[in-house]
């Protein structure tokens, strides 16, 4: 029913059926993982006014599970792209995960799926900086690409008693790629 992704690694289809309504991936060596796609295999559906909540597992320094909601995914939504690299010394949150005894190793981390109403999904609140997409992460990207760019150009500069006439090159003025 659902797939699991971490970008290196072989795909994910057959997750710990860990109760009648939760799933659990496991992430070895979830230290060196930034981000997690848990998707829908598209081979069954969730039932109708249901979905999925996702949740990170990952141990702490005295070896306790710490679970972070992420999102979720529904039919209408069958996939999400998760970051989890920040989330690895934060707070835990309430999660369906608690009464089970899910084995920690200290490498390894956890993705976990619980099936539940679509209106008790929609009452649930991620982990903040879990979400990935933005406009505002593509702006501030946009920002620092065009001030790298800037400062990679300014690194030829010279000035004008330095330059030597070549009439097969092409100068652009320093001034002009700032006002840009």
């Amino acid at each position: 029913m659902f797939g699991c992704l971490v970008a290196g690694r072989l795909v994910q289809a057959a997750p710990q059926q860990v109760a009648e309504d939760k799933f659990v991936f496991d992430l070895p060596d979830y230290e060196n993982i930034n981000h997690v796609v848990v998707f829908m295999l598209g081979t069954l559906p969730f039932p109708e006014g249901m979905g999925g909540s996702v949740y990170f597992c990952y141990p702490d320094q005295s070896g306790m599970a710490v679970w972070q909601l992420l999102g979720f995914v529904t039919n209408e939504k069958p996939s999400a792209i998760f970051k989890i690299s920040g989330l690895k010394s934060g707070k835990g949150s309430q999660h369906p995960f608690g009464a089970m005894n899910l084995p920690q190793t200290p490498t390894v981390a956890q993705i976990g799926i619980s099936v539940e109403l679509l209106e008790s999904l929609a009452q649930q609140t991620p982990v903040a900086s879990a979400a990935v997409s933005s406009v505002d992460s593509f702006t501030e990207f946009t920002q620092k690409m065009l001030d790298n760019f800037y400062n990679f150009a300014s690194s030829f500069a010279v000035t004008q008693a330095q330059m030597t006439p070549n009439p097969s090159e092409a100068f652009i003025p320093a001034n002009v790629v700032l006002k840009w």
